[in-house]
């Protein structure tokens, strides 16, 4: 499962779309988004119920969805929602909000996104919080009978029920369960609207829906503020209801179209091609074989002190082609060349022991993007360190050796005879870089024929470090007599 989160908008239309409930839901679709570039006349053409409100004196509400993204709380608290305002006064606040840099906990960002929606005037106690979320043993619903901005610690306040895998939620459990504070006058429409929602979450795939506040007056239930993720995963089963649903950014992080492109590779592949971007003007680099492994290493990276200069996150594995490895370096060693740092930049091209892919060849393509880039590799004092091992990893490490002579660029190259983590500490400086690495102390140096010639590549491990004088290399050794026929021998090759 892969949760996601999805913006306001989305979450509401797709509630408003398909729904199933006897609650009568009011003001379905009437909001509209506000960017920096929105043209006013076109908005009030767009939704004509802007116009028609204030032709009845009644108010508008306006909150800024893009914090939503990120499922962070407390807007009203922030300054970040306007509430009672004619569409003039929403003109000159937006002038104050709209495009402007703002601080939430550690992060910043600017403020792009705001949604109209008409104002509710309701009273304290027709305010209910309402959330469902996914467990490993089942979905949870919680409810409060006192929602709204100050509802507090929820996890210990709400009524809780336990929906197992493969069961439904029906009325009378959530009027047993969950409404016991409710209003009596409520019950009824609160039931089936927490029914009616549970269908929805399951239907499309809803990993996590909060609706605080939920608003129930005589005329019908009102959507006030809603936050949500989804199971990106289950695009195949819900396309045609999810639509091209869009998954922003969170709040604080820019979206790049390099994750865009590396993001269309990854779709048109079997493989995986991951990259997320953190920090554009960090020093320190990944490009990391596996899942498991993107995160060993940047935890380390982390606990090494270096989490204001980790630039990004992700992985390729699945056994990628040497063209869609050459894809992904590249758009790394682009992203990493452009901004120079005044300590020189850090690439850690790590992986564990592969299973099935190809070392040879994804390294041939991370070394055809390294020549391509050599250039402002050096200018930019980029040094690399590499950690791999697996099926014919010994090439790999061979021609990464190779490539770092013919270039001039550092690299450090490094087989299973080092910890997976260990090149985090050499290129951090936390630990010395030895100039020739332990002879492995296992039998799995073996070797896979990439080449089609019928003989195996001999194994050569010195071409990636510190070249061994002539003194330094040990004579050949007699070989030892075989054997006579009929007898037994016993050797180091078993």
């Amino acid at each position: 499962m892969s949760a996601k989160a999805i913006s306001e908008q989305t979450g509401k239309e797709f509630l408003y779309k398909y729904i199933c409930t006897s609650s009568a839901i009011q003001n379905r679709f009437k909001y509209a988004r506000v960017t920096p570039v929105t043209d006013w006349a076109r908005l009030t053409q767009d939704h004509p119920w802007l116009l028609k409100l204030l032709d009845q004196n009644h108010f508008l509400m306006l909150l800024s969805f893009n914090l939503s993204y990120q499922l962070i709380k407390r807007r009203g608290k922030l300054g970040l929602v306007g509430i009672n305002l004619t569409l003039d006064q929403v003109k000159v606040w937006l002038k104050q909000h709209l495009g402007q840099e703002t601080t939430i906990a550690n992060a910043k960002g600017i403020l792009k996104n705001f949604l109209i929606e008409p104002f509710v005037p309701h009273k304290q106690e027709e305010e209910f919080y309402v959330c469902i979320y996914a467990a490993r043993e089942g979905d949870y619903v919680l409810f409060h009978h006192e929602g709204g901005v100050d509802v507090g610690d929820v996890d210990a306040k709400a009524q809780k029920l336990l929906v197992a895998v493969d069961e439904k939620l029906n009325e009378s459990d959530v009027k047993k369960y969950l409404l016991q504070y409710a209003p009596a006058n409520k019950k009824d429409i609160l039931a089936s609207f927490i029914c009616g929602l549970f269908n929805l979450y399951e239907d499309l795939y809803f990993t996590y829906l909060e609706i605080n506040p939920l608003v129930v007056t005589n005329d019908g239930v009102y959507i006030l503020d809603l936050a949500a993720k989804i199971d990106a995963t289950a695009d195949y089963i819900c396309k045609v209801k999810w639509g091209d649903v869009e998954f922003p950014p969170p709040f604080g992080r820019e979206a790049y179209p390099e994750e865009a492109y590396i993001a269309d590779l990854d779709a048109k592949s079997g493989a995986s091609l991951k990259l997320t971007i953190l920090n554009p003007k960090g020093r320190i680099w990944t490009m990391v074989a596996g899942g498991g492994a993107s995160v060993v290493y940047s935890d380390t990276i982390c606990d090494l002190g270096g989490v204001n200069e980790l630039a990004n996150y992700g992985e390729y594995s699945g056994a990628p082609s040497e063209q869609q490895t050459y894809d992904y370096a590249k758009t790394i060693l682009s992203l990493m060349t452009r901004e120079k740092h005044p300590e020189g930049k850090i690439l850690i091209i790590g992986g564990s022991i592969a299973n099935f892919t190809n070392v040879a060849a994804t390294f041939k393509g991370i070394v055809r993007a390294i020549k391509d880039y050599q250039g402002p590799l050096k200018e930019h004092e980029v040094r690399i360190f590499v950690r791999r091992g697996g099926p014919n990893y010994q090439e790999g490490l061979r021609v990464m050796g190779e490539v770092g002579k013919t270039t001039g660029i550092p690299i450090h190259v490094f087989g299973t005879e080092t910890h997976m983590t260990a090149i985090v500490g050499m290129a951090l400086g936390h630990r010395p870089i030895p100039n020739q690495p332990p002879a492995a102390a296992h039998t799995a140096n073996f070797l896979l024929n990439a080449s089609g010639s019928p003989s195996t590549p001999a194994p050569s491990r010195t071409a990636s470090f510190s070249e061994s004088k002539p003194d330094d290399i040990a004579p050949a050794k007699k070989a030892k007599p075989t054997a006579p026929l009929g007898k037994s021998s016993i050797g180091n090759d078993c």
